[in-house]
């Protein structure tokens, strides 16, 4: 399975040549120059019939929000981060 990463339509076209498998979009919910909210990442979703996988800023509080946009994947490094016990 090839997994290909994408930001925008130019990006989403490339993995598409590329025949990738999934393409993870970013960022929706982390606030960064890639930044895409809720609404654009969905337009950007439905522009491919491949599986996309969410990326970016996800937490426990807007794991739910996921839903809003049809994805069944979701990637995020502090997500899944163990928190060190604090003393």
């Amino acid at each position: 399975m090839t997994i290909g990463s994408a930001h925008n339509v130019k990006e989403i076209r490339i993995k598409e040549k590329q025949k990738v498998d999934q393409i993870v979009l970013s960022s929706l919910f982390k606030k960064n120059k890639n930044y895409l909210g809720l609404y654009r990442f969905k337009i950007l979703k439905n522009l491919t019939k491949k599986n996309v996988i969410v990326l970016g800023g996800v937490t426990k509080n807007n794991k739910k929000q996921i839903k809003l946009v049809n994805c069944n994947s979701f990637a995020g490094i502090s997500y899944f981060k163990k928190k060190a016990p604090t003393n």
